[in-house]
């Protein structure tokens, strides 16, 4: 049987703008990676990110380059990167004193566009917790994007429903071009109170699902969506 002592216990966190929502960060963790999403225009592209350590102690870090997906309902799913994005980095392994941090640089390529992948940054070195060994994973998460953006004809609203037994909107959206968007908000609106949901990317010539709690006292009874150069509103019926 393996040794409790030997078992890492892995916080694995992506930010909610990156591609969806995961668990969230223990409340002693003190590593950061600024910033979590940025976006670059074209084939080849020069970038960089930070890391840092804010804890007592040193930490030791690994870098990997992964490719990742997302299914309808926001979950990533992640696989080695794809061979037709190439990734250099700076630096793949190093040490990060106490209460410091590290900058790193990376120049990436891709046979088309759009694409993405994720820089993962393994820590290491953290004081144990009851005998357990602690790693965190944080992502720097990189879109390639042609000029050419996502447009109002690219996107079809598939279901906008409130759920007054669930307490929920369900917002159903469908990207039906190649090129990859960003909602930058979604909100279910009634005439005096309106939730909203965060940012989240929309993948090419996929379906996203997103749920947005309504705990208002009235019912709401319309949806705005919006994106970086337009916004889409629609009527919400009742499910």
């Amino acid at each position: 049987m393996t040794s409790r002592s030997t078992i890492a216990l892995r916080f694995i966190l992506v930010a909610t703008a990156a591609v969806a929502p995961f668990v969230a960060a223990p409340p002693s963790a003190a590593q950061t990676v600024r910033p979590v999403v940025v976006e670059y225009q074209g084939k080849k592209v020069h970038g960089k990110f930070e890391l840092a350590n804010d804890q007592l102690l040193p930490v030791n870090v690994i870098l990997e380059a992964k490719s990742f997906d997302v299914t309808a309902d926001g979950d990533p799913v992640f696989r080695p990167l794809d061979p037709s994005i190439r990734v250099k980095l700076s630096e793949m392994s190093f040490r990060i004193p106490a209460q410091q941090s590290r900058v790193i640089f990376f120049e990436a390529t891709a046979e088309s566009i759009p694409a993405w992948f994720t820089l993962y940054a393994t820590f290491a070195g953290m004081p144990r917790r009851q005998g357990v060994e602690v790693q965190i994973e944080l992502p720097h998460t990189v879109y390639m994007l042609p000029k050419q953006s996502l447009g109002r004809d690219d996107v079809q609203v598939e279901a906008a429903v409130y759920d007054s037994t669930e307490h929920r909107v369900e917002v159903v959206l469908r990207n039906i071009s190649p090129r990859l968007g960003r909602v930058e908000g979604a909100e279910a609106i009634a005439p005096k109170d309106k939730r909203r949901h965060g940012s989240f990317p929309l993948l090419p010539r996929a379906t996203r699902r997103v749920l947005i709690p309504w705990d208002a006292a009235e019912a709401p009874s319309r949806l705005k969506i919006q994106f970086h150069r337009f916004s889409i509103e629609d009527s919400l019926r009742a499910g």
